[in-house]
């Protein structure tokens, strides 16, 4: 059968050690994300929960991103919420993926923080571009990772 293109995921992945405790992270990513989401990806200009309370299991949350120059509204949902180890949200319409892990180290001194963004399928008239847009979400992924370091490492200790 005739195939239009491959519809493998694209994704970027990286990890990054923060000099916190991996309760100080989490709280940082988890627990405070609509306040700092922004300040780690500032290509989001609009953010809002449609779920009230906190963040949680099944919260749904609308953002507005600009993107090399190309602006994109979504809605999302947390999927993983594990206090201390896991935060991901799916896309509700669109199809991508968005996980954090954070794993102690050195005796609670210091945080392994891996992150992984997943663009579960491209568009049909995005697929010549594949090679690009795998190279724009590892370059994201290495950045949101060295972002949130340097937040959470000049945030006062709690």
């Amino acid at each position: 059968m005739f195939s239009l293109g491959a519809k493998n995921p694209v994704i970027g992945t990286a990890c990054i050690t923060i000099d916190r405790a991996t309760d100080d992270v989490y709280r940082f990513i988890g627990i405070g994300f609509f306040q700092n989401y922004p300040r780690w990806s500032p290509e989001v200009i609009q953010l809002e929960s449609l779920t009230d309370g906190p963040v949680r299991l099944g919260t749904i949350a609308r953002q507005v991103r600009v993107d090399q120059g190309h602006r994109t509204e979504s809605k999302f949902r947390v999927n993983v919420f594990e206090p201390n180890k896991k935060l991901c949200f799916s896309g509700v319409s669109d199809p991508y993926r968005c996980t954090y892990e954070v794993a102690d180290l050195n005796s609670g001194k210091a945080t392994r923080l891996s992150f992984t963004f997943e663009l579960l399928e491209i568009q049909l008239f995005m697929r010549p571009f594949e090679k690009l847009i795998r190279a724009v979400v590892q370059d994201g992924a290495d950045r949101t990772v060295r972002n949130i370091k340097r937040l959470v490492e000049i945030e006062p200790t709690p």
